[in-house]
């Protein structure tokens, strides 16, 4: 269990984040069109996964307008923005904002994805959304980096998850 805090009142989640250096673990998200995706979908890929509770949220939204911008800029690099937003909130986010170098992906059917990862949060006014990190995985789905940011408000160390690309 990792505390981090919203507001800074603090909070709990379900575990911890995977350990860099360990294998991913597989993940089952919802995509726009309501179908399923895994990590094999993006084998060979690198992976920068930009997690956090809401697209409905300032701080959310801030994230993944930054990660739009920088996922341009990626060679073999996909962006995947996941929370447990239904997938059509986050369809009208992207379409609303001319959001299209991230891929938006949904934990929203059994939040398997935050509980594997050790991200749900368990107590306090979000439990049972994800609390806000960063997973980067390498093209042979290794961890290379985790951020759980500390405040839920803030934003995530953006030049950390990109210098270990």
């Amino acid at each position: 269990m990792a505390t981090i805090t919203l507001g800074g009142n603090p909070v709990n989640t379900v575990g911890e984040l995977p350990q860099t250096g360990t294998q991913a673990i597989d993940l089952k998200l919802v995509k726009e069109d309501l179908s399923e995706v895994t990590l094999t979908d993006f084998a060979g890929s690198r992976l920068i996964l930009n997690i956090f509770p809401s697209i409905d949220t300032p701080t959310c939204a801030t994230s993944v307008r930054n990660f739009n911008k920088l996922a341009s800029e990626l060679a073999n690099t996909k962006v995947l923005c996941i929370s447990k937003d239904l997938p059509f909130a986050q369809k009208r986010f992207c379409g609303a904002e001319g959001i299209e170098n991230v891929i938006n992906l949904s934990d929203f059917r059994n939040g398997s994805f935050g509980k594997d990862y050790g991200l749900e949060i368990v107590d306090g006014k979000l439990a049972g959304l994800h609390s806000r990190a960063i997973v980067v995985i390498d093209e042979n789905g290794t961890i290379k980096h985790t951020e759980l940011v500390s405040e839920i408000a803030n934003e995530p160390n953006y030049e950390a998850a990109l210098a270990v690309l």
